[in-house]
């Protein structure tokens, strides 16, 4: 059984929620594993200029969800390949039913 990696966000930029007075990523979304120097993706996060965000999880950006997600206005479509659309209760896209032999 595969154990799922919990992904932390970078963006290409930030705001700060008034009520709590904590920073929230806005604008190009990507996934980012702490400790690394690069999205999932493959981007540079020094030379593309994103600001980390370990704080947020992943699963909070993406629009369906609510979380921080207020002003998000792209989630990269490799990096949410990779880390996934849902979250840990999310079904597979695609199940085989009938395996060859």
């Amino acid at each position: 059984m595969s154990v799922r990696k919990r992904y932390a966000v970078a963006a290409s930029g930030r705001w700060t929620d008034e009520e709590d007075n904590v920073r929230l990523p806005a604008g190009e979304v990507h996934a980012w594993e702490q400790g690394m120097n690069q999205t999932v993706c493959g981007l540079s996060l020094s030379r593309s200029r994103l600001d980390r965000f370990p704080h947020v999880a992943w699963t909070d950006v993406i629009p369906e969800s609510g979380g921080a997600a207020d002003r998000v206005r792209r989630l990269c479509p490799r990096c949410a390949s990779v880390a996934g659309r849902g979250g840990a209760d999310a079904r597979p896209r695609w199940r085989r039913t009938n395996p060859r032999p």
